[in-house]
Order: C-alpha cells, then structure tokens, then sequence
C-alpha cells in the first residue's frame, strides 16, 4: 500500500452522502423501527452511509416529523454492543468523546489509554467542545472529574490538555525545536530525577500537528522525551 505524500492529512472514509434527504431518511428509520421488533439492517445501511453533519440533520427531521427524539427510540429498538454503536454515530462527536470519557472513569479503576487516546489527540477547538458536551450531558464539570480520578503528574497532564491551549501553528521553528529539546534535556537527562513539571509544560503547550509527524525535525525531542522517562 503506498503511502500518503508528506503533508497529507488523514481523513475519515465516511463522506456525504450523495443526494441526501434528511426527512427520508427519517421516514424509513420510523418505518425500520414500527411495530413489532426492528429492520436493523436498514438502520445499520442508512446511519453508516451518511457523514455525521447529516446525521445530525436526519435527527432534527425526525423530531419534526415526528415529535420524537431519534437517539431516544433507537435506545429503546436496539441493544447491547449494536445499540451503543448506532448511538455512538448518531452524537456529535464531542458528545461520544464525552461518553467515552464519562465510562473510563466510572466504576472502579479507570481506562487510563481511553483518557490518554482522547485527551491527547483533539484539537483546541475540539476540547473546548468536550469539555462544553460532557457539561451539557451529565451536568458535570470534567476537569473536577478527572482531578477526582487520577492522580500525580498524570493527572496534571491531563489538566493542561483540559484547557484546550496549544499552540496551534503547524509550522515550527527549528530554533524553538531546538530550545525545547535543550530544556528537556535539562529537565531529565541533565537533572538528578527528572522535572517532571518541565515535561508537562513544553509538551502540553506543543502543537498538536508537529507532535503526531515523524519528521527528522521530531526525532531529537522524542529521544529526549523517551530516555528519562524509561524507568518510570
């Protein structure tokens, strides 16, 4: 498989869907949900074909036409791990970002690689909608969630990612590079013990962009990043 030129950018394999019809589309999943049981597959070929904006759409059709809420009746059709996944695609995806968050940290113990998968990875934007939906859907603040949570300098990085304040220019400055990786270097390496709240500082104030490339210029800040940490 080849692979994408330098610079290109991901995208989901989910697009528009062609001539689309949101109040059809709402017709024909009251129609699979009428009467006795459910035409899950209809639900299944109609939900996945289409980008989650018009998802949102064929939602709001569906209370036009029929006073109800869409996600409510498709609770109530469906179950188990089928039900969570048409649910799952049917919310914005700040509000499944907060459901997934809401579930690894209830309950006893807490999915740490959840937290880490979706904390570390959305853009400002993106976690200011988080935090926004979480609040919205559960009537909770969720930085105090995750204060309550976890603990010691993981908890603090989580708390920077919280606030939604990378920077945000995907073109970065050798020099800068060059400085952080100094002040890394110093802050572990270089340290009896290692500054941990250094770490926590550069890395979760870094763009998001340059952080997830593999470029030469990412290399000697992943070498710093790596070596004091190896015996943690």
């Amino acid at each position: 498989m080849a692979k994408p030129a330098q610079g290109a950018k991901y995208r989901g394999s989910i697009h528009d869907f062609p001539g689309f019809d949101p109040n059809q589309d709402a017709e024909a999943l009251y129609t699979a949900m009428k009467g006795f049981g459910s035409d899950k597959e209809a639900i299944l070929d109609i939900i996945t074909s289409r980008s989650n904006r018009q998802r949102q759409e064929v939602c709001q059709s569906y209370k036009s036409l029929y006073g109800k809420d869409l996600i409510a009746d498709l609770k109530y059709e469906l179950t188990g791990k089928f039900e969570r996944l048409i649910v799952g695609l049917m919310r914005p995806p700040a509000y499944c970002d907060a459901k997934e968050i809401k579930d690894a940290i209830s309950g006893i113990g807490t999915d740490e690689k959840c937290l880490i998968e979706i904390l570390a990875s959305r853009t400002n934007e993106q976690m200011h909608q988080l935090v926004a939906a979480y609040k919205d859907a559960y009537e909770r603040d969720l930085e105090a969630d995750i204060i309550g949570d976890t603990s010691g300098h993981f908890q603090k990085m989580l708390v920077v990612l919280l606030q939604g304040t990378r920077e945000e220019d995907d073109v970065v400055s050798e020099d800068l590079v060059q400085q952080d990786v100094q002040d890394l270097y110093e802050a572990g390496e270089l340290k009896w013990g290692t500054d941990e709240a250094q770490f926590i500082y550069i890395l979760g104030s870094w763009p998001l962009g340059p952080m997830l490339k593999s470029g030469p210029s990412m290399r000697p800040i992943r070498r710093t990043i790596t070596s004091p940490w190896r015996m943690l």
